[in-house]
């Protein structure tokens, strides 16, 4: 049986739900989410493999104007995402004005010459009649290859899309085993879900300064993974708000975490996990690569 496959992009600004897609899409949990701008920190594949069709998507971190050396390091993986792909994804939300972070976007695409599927996410929030003006907004400002409507939260169109991306396979073989479904080492998928608890559980800018390494990953004989996580934050006063009184605030992250990679990992994992301060990391670039940013 002859293999055909295609590596396709998904673009669009902070929050307008490209993590949510492409676990859908994948049809399991490997980018988290979260109600938080810029979750997304670094670009990850998901790999949907059917009969003889491989779609690899990768999800970019929201296009955003940078305040940290991070934050150029986020907006440069969505603008080297874009390039060499054999389709790309605009995933926007049902409003029929084109802002400058959309505008910027479909520059980056026009340059890449590649076919560009609109997919306007979030319909369960209106209307059906007010998409046609959101279609013809984005309609007279770029030729796109095909208009999807979906809602990632429910999955509604996720079927539709993913005809509307298999069109653009090639001949070649699969690019990944076809029973992978990320190409994010398993540490990374850890330190990731740890991340997305404190996203959740944490207020205002505290969960944007924390990063998590992962010390240690092991597996015991028996199968139980024992992990070692530590959570660095940015001033004293975020490392008492994640410990929290008692601890309570670092053990709801922590048993929240363990939890989901449990799930992931298919079996029992040991998590501990532990806080340290590391001041203005987000602007120093050793740490940024040290956190596997790079």
């Amino acid at each position: 049986m002859s293999q055909k496959s295609a590596m396709i992009t998904i673009v669009g600004r902070p929050n307008v739900g490209k993590s949510t897609l492409i676990n859908h899409l994948v049809g399991e949990k490997i980018a988290i989410v979260s109600h938080k701008p810029q979750t997304t920190r670094n670009r990850i594949c998901g790999i949907v493999t059917h009969d003889d069709t491989q779609l690899v998507f990768v999800d970019t971190p929201g296009f955003h104007k940078p305040r940290t050396r991070l934050g150029d390091y986020m907006n440069n993986v969505v603008h080297d995402s874009v390039a060499d792909v054999d389709a790309a994804l605009l995933l926007v939300e049902p409003v029929a004005h084109i802002g400058p972070q959309e505008e910027e976007l479909l520059g980056q695409l026009r340059a890449a010459h590649a076919p560009v599927i609109l997919v306007i996410n979030k319909i369960d929030t209106v209307e059906k009649e007010n998409l046609l003006a959101v279609i013809a907004a984005y309609a007279a400002k770029f030729e796109f290859d095909a208009v999807v409507p979906v809602s990632a939260k429910f999955g509604d169109g996720i079927p539709d899309l993913l005809r509307e991306c298999a069109r653009h396979a090639a001949d070649s073989p699969f690019l990944f085993p076809d029973d992978m479904t990320t190409d994010q080492p398993e540490r990374q998928v850890m330190a990731e879900i740890i991340r997305e608890k404190l996203l959740w559980n944490l207020e205002r800018e505290i969960p944007h300064g924390t990063a998590v390494e992962i010390t240690k990953f092991s597996e015991r004989d028996s199968g139980v993974i024992d992990i070692d996580a530590t959570i660095y934050c940015e001033k004293a006063s975020h490392k008492g708000i994640i410990i929290g009184k008692n601890g309570s605030m670092l053990k709801k992250i922590s048993t929240e975490a363990r939890e989901d990679c449990e799930r992931f990992m298919g079996t029992k994992v040991f998590l501990q996990t532990w806080v340290k301060v590391k001041e203005n990391w987000r602007d120093s670039q050793t740490m940024i690569r040290n956190f596997g940013y790079e």
